[in-house]
């Protein structure tokens, strides 16, 4: 019997409703990491690993991982798996479905009496969303050696540092200084789109070609704070009017390298701070913080060159000064295995599911573990493309054809080569 015959739409279901009900009461969804919430979400988990015949632990960047062993010893890991930690005020799907899709792939190949050749593990990464420590897939990076000693060394609002954290997840931070595993054999991540993409093409299922990279750049406009209704208008040095026209500029030149068949592309100016902030006052200062995301590389530094020569003639127009243009993070576009992504398609189309190539515009965990070994998304629909709000929504029936791609392309990965 092929595993996704034996995934149960129900069962994952109610394993979804579950976990989303350890929630912060008065503000569903909220699961926040290093959280007492989360850590009660991480015992409930413990106990449907176990309750699936996983043998669980925690490894040293603060992952819980459920285990079972193959029938050829040194055959290497099969993993599949996402995050159980939410956002403030959340959605019931974001990396959850990954989790728990995950594992009902694992009941799934136990229930179809096939035996597989490689371990099988089922992953909750740590933190992927970022955390009260400044910091993204904190259980990820640790993973592939991507989690330095100063970034161990930031300290949350409460006091307490990274390392200490992990340390109270059960992991050991000491041991992170490089990759954690080499073991691993393919990596399979199923979430939610958090777009609109499938929605709109009627498709069920994505199979992710790049993970694109995301790239912040902090904007400073330095001008005069004067007098609202005395100072003339051609005599003003306003730090606001050099903010306006580059809000503007990055929506529109994001935009147009989209059309333009330059891949993934958006831009988004989701940070303004203008000061004095006063409603008589004209504003002597202004801060913006960019957030970009290319699934190609050279598309960054064109339009990185673009902004910048953009920032110097809005502050020439306004009369004031450029006072800063700082990339404050960049990572890099990570492209997904082709041939994990080709088992995905096969499985798709061995269950009669349309399916379509698509960039992820969202960080992953995937994007990490991907520096270890073969790795790849599943993407299945949410409605309105929503996302990190309590409306998030994937359709029972879309979270059960995830599961059954998903359970069948593990299979096909530990019978190939």
């Amino acid at each position: 019997m092929i595993p996704s015959a034996c995934v149960r739409p129900g069962r994952l279901w109610d394993d979804l409703m579950a976990l989303a009900a350890i929630t912060d009461p008065a503000r569903p969804y909220t699961r926040r990491s290093f959280s007492d919430r989360f850590l009660t979400g991480r015992d409930w988990l413990r106990a449907r690993f176990a309750q699936a015949g996983l043998d669980c632990r925690i490894d040293d960047a603060g992952n819980l991982i459920g285990r079972r062993a193959g029938t050829r010893p040194g055959a290497g890991t099969l993993m599949a798996g996402s995050h159980s930690d939410s956002v403030p005020d959340g959605g019931r799907f974001d990396g959850m479905l990954g989790v728990l899709a995950a594992l009902e792939a694992a009941r799934a190949l136990a229930e179809s009496g096939l035996a597989l050749d490689h371990d099988l593990e089922v992953v909750d990464f740590l933190a992927e969303e970022p955390s009260e420590f400044g910091l993204s897939c904190i259980g990820s990076r640790g993973l592939s050696g991507a989690l330095s000693a100063g970034q161990r060394a930031l300290v949350a609002p409460w006091g307490e540092s990274l390392a200490d954290a992990i340390a109270r997840m059960g992991g050991d931070p000491a041991r992170l200084d490089g990759p954690r595993r080499d073991d691993i054999r393919a990596f399979l991540e199923l979430h939610i789109e958090q777009g609109t993409v499938l929605e709109r093409a009627g498709r069920p299922i994505g199979v992710v070609q790049a993970i694109a990279g995301v790239t912040r750049v902090e904007i400073r406009f330095a001008g005069r704070a004067d007098h609202a209704g005395t100072t003339p208008m051609d005599h003003r040095q306003d730090a606001a009017v050099a903010a306006a026209a580059i809000i503007g500029f990055v929506s529109e030149r994001a935009g147009a390298l989209a059309a333009s068949g330059s891949g993934h592309v958006t831009a988004t100016c989701g940070v303004v701070d203008i000061a004095p902030n006063a409603a008589n006052v004209v504003p002597r200062a202004a801060r913006l913080v960019v957030d970009i995301r290319v699934s190609h590389r050279p598309v960054l530094q064109t339009l990185l060159d673009a902004l910048r020569a953009a920032c110097d003639r809005a502050a020439d127009r306004a009369r004031v000064r450029l006072a800063a243009f700082t990339i404050l993070s960049d990572s890099h576009p990570v492209a997904c295995d082709p041939a994990l992504a080709a088992r995905i398609a096969a499985a798709a189309d061995g269950l009669g599911l349309a399916h379509c190539a698509m960039v992820s515009g969202a960080g992953h965990d995937a994007a990490f573990v991907a520096r270890l070994a073969p790795a790849t998304m599943i993407f299945v629909p949410c409605r309105d493309g929503r996302s990190h709000d309590p409306a998030e929504w994937c359709a029972p029936d879309d979270a059960a054809r995830g599961a059954r791609v998903l359970a069948d392309t593990m299979l096909a990965c530990d019978r190939g080569p």
